[in-house]
């Protein structure tokens, strides 16, 4: 076989590719149509384009490899045919396959996308169903201070209200923040608080300095709080006392937040009177968000209380 046979493989292989360009446009016109129009026109289209790809290889091959020798009947340029017609047909057969895929991977993209924005729907939701629970309960106390004629206080107490609601307005209720910031905006609702109760309520914090940079949803723990004011602290004479912890274990984050109050009814976990908005939606949130990979557990405080754990993954921005 001489070297000038190279040329005619080169030359054969453009011309295929060549001819295969038509077909592009043929199948995008039958895209939509019924599988046996589209099965027929596959094969009619291969076998057209194979037979005259078969008359362009065997003219180079009579032409350039046999130095311009022709055969006797003209029917020997129509000779490999079917070769060339399988070739087109597997041509056709991958470039549906292709189109198929392409076409796949579109609609799980769009699944993807609806899926997320559904859940990022459902994260808003949540999110912002703590903004009226919150503002109805607090201004419920601001209503009562001022019919008590404790004006300055409710004064004082609207003002630290603004501050609050300004950061959980400003806050995206998607992204996540780190503990540090949620932190202060626990302590901007603790001084609405204390307000109320002054020196009845008292705060110990055990944050450690490596989890001041992990990130947690926002106001992830301000129901909590609320929860062990509302049946803790104002349901004791002397008042009370709520801890804040919050260390690194491993690759976790574990939270918890306790009082010394009278305590509840607890079962596998879970509050017997667990029917409000607060605590369901933090399990929503932890659920959305970390699926599987989180815990929350609620027990018995020793020796009175109740405790609070959250464990989620530790991460940082």
């Amino acid at each position: 076989m001489r070297d000038i046979f190279w040329v005619v493989i080169v030359l054969s292989a453009g011309a295929g590719w060549f001819l295969t360009l038509p077909l592009r446009y043929v199948f995008r016109r039958v895209w939509n149509a019924n599988p046996w129009r589209i099965v027929l026109t596959i094969l009619a289209s291969s076998y057209f384009v194979g037979l005259i790809w078969a008359v362009v290889k065997n003219f180079w091959y009579w032409e350039i490899y046999k130095y311009g020798y022709r055969p006797d009947v003209w029917i020997h340029y129509f000779s490999n045919a079917t070769w060339s017609f399988y070739n087109v047909l597997c041509w056709s057969g991958l470039y549906f396959g292709i189109k198929y895929y392409q076409l796949l991977q579109h609609e799980r993209q769009k699944a993807l996308q609806a899926n997320t924005m559904a859940h990022q729907a459902q994260l808003k939701m949540l999110r912002y169903q703590l903004n009226p629970h919150f503002l109805f309960n607090t201004l419920n106390a601001i209503s009562t201070l001022v019919l008590i004629e404790e004006n300055k206080t409710a004064n004082n107490m609207v003002t630290r209200l603004s501050d609050f609601l300004r950061y959980s307005l400003d806050s995206d209720p998607i992204k996540k923040v780190e503990l540090s910031q949620e932190i202060k905006a626990l302590k901007l609702y603790l001084d609405i608080e204390k307000v109320r109760f002054e020196d009845r309520l008292k705060v110990q914090w055990d944050i450690e300095d490596e989890c001041c940079a992990a990130l947690v949803p926002s106001l992830l723990l301000q129901p909590l709080i609320e929860n062990s004011i509302k049946y803790a602290i104002s349901k004791m004479v002397n008042g009370g006392t709520i801890d804040i912890k919050a260390r690194r274990f491993g690759a976790d984050l574990l939270l918890e937040i306790s009082d010394n109050g009278p305590g509840a009814d607890v079962k596998d976990g879970k509050l017997v009177r667990e029917g409000g908005v607060g605590i369901p939606n933090i399990r929503d949130r932890l659920q959305s968000l970390y699926d599987q990979n989180h815990a929350f557990e609620i027990a018995n405080n020793l020796p009175t209380g109740i405790k609070v754990n959250i464990r989620i993954p530790f991460e940082v921005a």
